[in-house]
């Protein structure tokens, strides 16, 4: 109670201080306003770094977006020494990466909603949806490189308005490099601790009036084998049968082989975007089973090809249409448990803690299961300027979703009945059966949208609108927003926001079957998200900024799994929801000519409304804080810092509470802009921290993450 007075008393400090500085803009001249119209007027025509896209679909500057924005610059990457998304998202306030029990694949937390699967953040590459339809999170393993990225766009908040299922906390979206604002080449070569060796290749290119852009990255690692659990669900189930089959203590396997391409042809009307992902051998973390897996893997390969006209501007209207393609196929081998364990096992041939048969498993208990995603979508947008003060968007568009299954394993219904033992590690197809982990499965997607950004007075601008989808498999679901930006300065914004977005609940939820412990309901309906925020926005110039955002939201029908009667599976359900509200404080601040200052405050509190208990594993408080000074001509040192701290367990775990940590890196770079050499070298977690993300308790200590590492990335640009 102490510290949220304390956090309580800090708001409103600030507040009163951006309340006087409100004050004091009111009194400036009468012509600020028009000045401010010509400052926006010459920023979108100079593609600004302060300009947005992602809150309405249109390009607008980041103080005046109807929503709680951030950008993250190549320039910002630079200076961080990120090397993938997830290090670049850490600057983003109210945002914590953790781990998630699958695979270790990156939670997105936002606000403090935590899943385990995370299909709450919406990421797009080039506005087009990265989604895993199995688990409706990002597909597997994804790593995805900062090499060929041009600027990330964040919105904290609902986006459903705009973008649909699944821009629920918050919407990513990741902009990759084009010619039409660079021409160069450039090789790298990258190595580091772990046994990391890679490199890029980046080439810029003009071919008459079209633009090509061709990126090609690899980044291979064997895993920090430093990362070591003391025990794992099989620990327990040795001291239970009097086996020795767990590989704890041991390390969480991380090791990865990732290779991203990606070629664009564009110009004046058309884009053309093919994108690859794949990594090979990657490790599966913690293990299917929460049971450390050496010989496990994750194989993952991901296409996308894009394709956008847009029209020359006609008068008023504008009309853009978008069409793309993707495939994911996401191929795992687990071990679930290692070689010579024993479990119980009861006719149907699962997995249970009583009543089954007692049977030995000399080779493991192994599955290899096979999902493959195909995405088919088309949008049409229109956009209309013959109202005086509005511009109006429109947008109709259709998807088709596929997921195709494949599954093989030597234990489950169809396959074992508990009836003998010992069980080997012959593997039966069941894919296509009724004994599969799931069926196939379809599902169609319709929407229409409209928007109306309307100036009603000099200082003032409404927008508001909404989205309508039809999903064949759950029905109609509706979502508008309403926002009110008010100018009042030059250099003072104050903006009023609500916004509903919904959860389109996964094919894993909703049809899986023959799962030892899951299960899923085809009754489902999807999340429903309400979220109010208050904004004050300083901002002096392109690079200084001073802003305080003020949230509260509710969800309803969240989508947990709940334990059945029988005490062995839990199935999906739309369960209470939670309540949670909080405040975002972020500055950046060029104090000298080589000197910049990005720094920021996040607080919140979300609970759980059937309970009211906190919401486990999402930390209560963030602290961020990023000097980058040029040391001499050319030559950068970055810092970069942040505490992760509150975080509390689920109202189940018996275990101590989650430990506090703080995380700094520190970067050295040199870079002109063409004819040179090009290095980085870094530090990550400079203190070799002891930093754990939380487990689910059957890793009994946390996800360890990774100790002290080098790195180096040298190449030339020309």
């Amino acid at each position: 109670m102490l510290k949220q007075n304390l956090c309580l008393r800090l708001l409103t400090q600030v507040c009163c201080i951006l309340t006087l500085l409100q004050s004091q803009f009111l009194r400036a001249q009468d012509n600020s306003l028009i000045q401010l119209s010509k400052n926006d007027s010459l920023m979108l025509l100079y593609g600004d770094h302060n300009t947005v896209s992602i809150a309405t679909g249109a390009e607008k500057p980041i103080y005046l977006a109807p929503s709680v924005a951030s950008i993250i610059t190549a320039e910002d990457i630079l200076a961080t020494g990120a090397t993938t998304l997830e290090e670049a998202l850490v600057s983003v306030p109210g945002l914590h990466i953790s781990l998630s029990f699958n695979r270790l694949n990156p939670i997105y937390s936002f606000r403090g909603i935590h899943t385990g699967a995370n299909p709450q953040v919406l990421l797009l590459l080039n506005g087009v949806p990265l989604r895993q339809l199995f688990s409706g999170s990002r597909p597997n393993s994804l790593r995805m490189p900062v090499s060929n990225i041009e600027r990330i766009e964040v919105i904290r908040g609902p986006g459903s308005a705009v973008y649909g299922a699944d821009a629920f906390s918050g919407v990513i979206n990741i902009i990759t490099h084009t010619s039409a604002k660079q021409s160069y080449s450039e090789v790298v070569l990258k190595a580091g601790s772990f046994d990391r060796e890679g490199g890029w290749i980046n080439s810029f290119k003009q071919l008459g009036n079209w633009d090509l852009q061709f990126n090609f990255d690899s980044d291979k690692s064997n895993g920090d084998r430093g990362r070591i659990v003391k025990s794992d669900l099989q620990t327990a189930l040795d001291n239970g049968f009097g086996t020795n089959a767990s590989k704890a203590p041991g390390p969480l396997e991380t090791r990865y082989n990732a290779i991203t391409s990606s070629l664009a042809l564009s110009n004046q009307n058309w884009n053309f975007d093919l994108w690859l992902y794949k990594n090979e051998d990657a490790g599966v973390g913690p293990g299917a089973a929460q049971v450390l897996d050496p010989k496990g893997r994750q194989d993952t390969t991901l296409y996308l090809f894009d394709m956008k006209y847009t029209s020359d501007n006609t008068g008023d209207w504008r009309f853009e249409t978008q069409a793309n393609y993707y495939y994911g196929e996401s191929k795992s081998h687990f071990v679930i448990f290692p070689e010579g364990t024993r479990v119980l096992i009861d006719s149907d041939g699962n997995i249970v803690s009583s009543g089954g048969s007692v049977v030995d498993f000399p080779d493991g208990i192994i599955g290899a299961p096979v999902t493959m995603d195909q995405q088919t979508a088309i949008e049409f947008r229109t956009y209309y300027k013959g109202w005086q003060d509005h511009q109006i968007r429109l947008a109709a568009g259709a998807q088709k979703h596929k997921l195709t299954a494949k599954d093989q394993k030597n234990f489950g219904t169809g396959v074992i009945d508990g009836s003998s033992s010992p069980v080997d590690g012959t593997l039966t197809d069941v894919s296509g059966t009724e004994y599969a982990f799931i069926k196939d499965q379809e599902r169609t997607v319709y929407h229409l949208s409209f928007q109306d950004e309307w100036k009603f007075l000099a200082d003032w601008e409404l927008t508001y609108g909404a989205r309508a989808d039809e999903y064949s498999d759950f029905g109609t679901t509706v979502n508008p927003r309403l926002a009110v930006v008010w100018s009042s300065s030059l250099n003072f914004t104050t903006k009023y926001l609500y916004g509903r977005a919904f959860r389109a609940p996964s094919f894993n939820e909703l049809y899986a079957i023959n799962n030892p412990a899951i299960l899923g309901n085809p009754k489902l309906k999807p999340e429903v998200i309400d979220t109010m925020e208050l904004v004050f926005d300083y901002h002096q110039g392109s690079h200084d900024q001073l802003q305080l955002s003020l949230f509260k939201y509710e969800v309803d029908d969240l989508i947990q799994y709940v334990i059945d009667s029988n005490g062995t599976t839990s199935t999906a359900q739309n369960t209470a929801g939670i309540e949670g509200y909080g405040y975002e404080l972020e500055n950046r601040w060029h104090i000298a000519k080589h000197l910049h200052v990005n720094a920021s405050y996040s607080w919140q509190l979300s609970r759980y409304k059937d309970t009211g208990h906190i919401v486990n594993d999402a930390p209560q408080q963030r602290l961020y804080f990023n000097p980058r000074w040029e040391v001499i001509s050319d030559w950068h040192l970055g810092l970069e810092a942040y505490r992760v701290f509150n975080r509390k367990r689920a109202i189940n775990d018996k275990r101590s509470e989650i430990d506090d940590y703080t995380w700094v890196n520190l970067t050295l770079r040199y870079q002109r802009s063409k004819n040179d050499w090009v290095f980085t070298s870094g530090i990550k977690n400079l203190t070799d921290e002891d930093a754990r993300e939380p487990s689910n308790g059957r890793i009994s200590d946390d996800y360890p993450l990774e100790g002290q590492s080098l790195y180096i990335e040298t190449g030339y640009r020309w």
